[in-house]
Order: structure tokens, then C-alpha cells, then sequence
């Protein structure tokens, strides 16, 4: 395995009961490089994501962070081996603080002055976060809430980034705000996979590579380059 892949998962298949949603995908996410994740709804992109971050079994093929195997490990573990995800949706905790929200993506043992620097270091990556740390979450907007969540990720200093629509609901310019500071974090070095279904943004701007899936099944992978954007629209398209 190329010493630049972080997360590379080999065949993998996820179901909920006898319900397979995912289907034999395999791929690779890379230090310094945005994996985009493409499809209708109900194609599958949500549960994958949950797989490969252990919140589903996986019930076939393999998970490697690393090049360690992970395909049997809980999702806090995937955490700690530095594979984290944001699920869609601005998942914060809206009675909490930034700062205590942020707190809550920090490792176990880590407290007192230490606790503080580390959340701070996070903020700093966010100028609108940094000067609200004593605010209600709840109080803060839409864009800036999403921002919260992927900081809160980022307080447990993953290599592998899992971010699953950050876009929705979200108005156009929170939607450029939060792309934006994810392709800082890719040129930084993490390891993104991301799930969106603003298309055209991620074709033509942050993504590195684009997969597109139906199904639960891969249907098209490529560099942007490479791909048509016209054609992975015609597939989305509702039938």
C-alpha cells in the first residue's frame, strides 16, 4: 500500500438486517487529497460512510487505516487510529458552547490547561469560530455550526477526514465557507472523503478524485479531468 494512502477500504459491503445498501466498493483516501463521493439519494453514500467509520459492521471485505486492518473495530477505535466522521445535518450540541462542543471531540484524558490549548489550536483554523468560543452554539449559524462539527472532529488530530453532505441546508455562502476551509485542511495534508450533492462544486473545484455510485455499487471513478460533468449529472438525474 502506498505509504501516501491513509484509509483504504477493500471490498466492502454494509447492510442494515438483510437490507444490503453497500455493495463491494472498494477505495483509497490519500494524505492531501479530496475523495469525492457522489449519487442519488439512497444510493448508498451515507451508509458507506457509516461503515468505514465503524458505526455499521462490515459484513464483507476489509478497512485499513494505516495499513493497519480495522475491519473488526469499533468506531471510537477507527476514531483514535485518526479516521473521523462528520455525519450530515450540523450535528452540535445547541445548549453547549463552541468551545464545550469542540471539548467534546477531544481524546479521554486530555484536560485542564491542556484541554484549553488544544480546543484553542483547533478555533484558530476557524477565525469565525475562534471569537465565539463562549457562545451558545445554538446561536450561531447555519455555516458556522457545520464549521463546529468538523472542529470537533479535528480536536481528536485525525489523519482521515469523513464528511458526509456538509453543504445541506446551508445557504450559498456558508456552503463556499465550509468548502473552503475543508481544501485548507486537504492542503495541509488530511485525508478527505467527502459526500456531496452539489456536483459541479466538487467536480470543478475541491475534489481530487470523483466516485459516483448507484446502488451501493461504484459506477464511475476518475480524476475530475477525466470525468464529464454532464455525464455523472445524466446518472443522478431522477429517473
Amino acid at each position: 500500500m502506498p505509504s501516501d494512502v491513509v484509509l483504504e477500504a477493500d471490498g466492502v459491503r454494509y447492510a442494515y438486517g438483510d437490507l444490503v445498501a453497500v455493495w463491494d466498493v472498494s477505495l483509497t483516501a490519500r494524505a492531501g487529497e479530496t475523495l469525492a463521493i457522489v449519487g442519488r439519494n439512497g444510493a448508498g453514500k451515507t451508509t458507506l460512510m457509516f461503515g468505514l467509520a465503524g458505526v455499521l459492521p462490515t459484513t464483507a471485505g476489509s478497512v485499513r487505516i494505516d495499513g493497519a486492518d480495522m475491519t473488526k473495530t469499533s468506531a471510537w477505535n477507527r476514531a483514535r487510529a485518526g479516521l473521523c466522521l462528520v455525519p450530515e445535518g450540523k450535528r452540535v450540541f445547541r445548549e453547549f458552547t463552541v468551545e464545550e462542543n469542540i471539548a467534546l471531540g477531544l481524546p479521554r484524558g486530555v484536560r485542564g490547561g491542556e484541554r484549553r490549548a488544544r480546543v484553542a489550536a483547533v478555533a484558530e483554523r476557524f477565525p469565525v469560530l475562534r471569537d465565539k468560543l463562549g457562545a451558545l452554539a445554538g446561536s450561531c449559524s447555519g455555516g458556522q455550526q457545520q464549521l463546529i462539527a468538523v472542529a470537533s472532529a479535528l480536536a481528536m488530530q485525525p489523519r482521515v477526514l469523513l464528511v458526509d453532505e456538509p453543504s445541506s441546508g446551508l445557504a450559498p455562502q456558508a456552503v463556499e465557507q465550509v468548502l473552503d476551509s475543508l481544501d485548507e485542511l486537504k492542503r495541509e495534508g488530511l485525508a478527505i472523503v467527502l459526500v456531496e450533492q452539489r456536483v459541479e462544486e466538487v467536480v470543478t473545484g475541491i475534489a481530487d478524485r470523483v466516485m459516483v455510485v448507484e446502488d451501493g455499487r461504484v459506477v464511475m471513478e476518475n480524476v475530475p479531468e477525466q470525468l464529464s460533468l454532464q455525464e455523472i449529472e445524466k446518472r443522478l438525474a431522477v429517473a
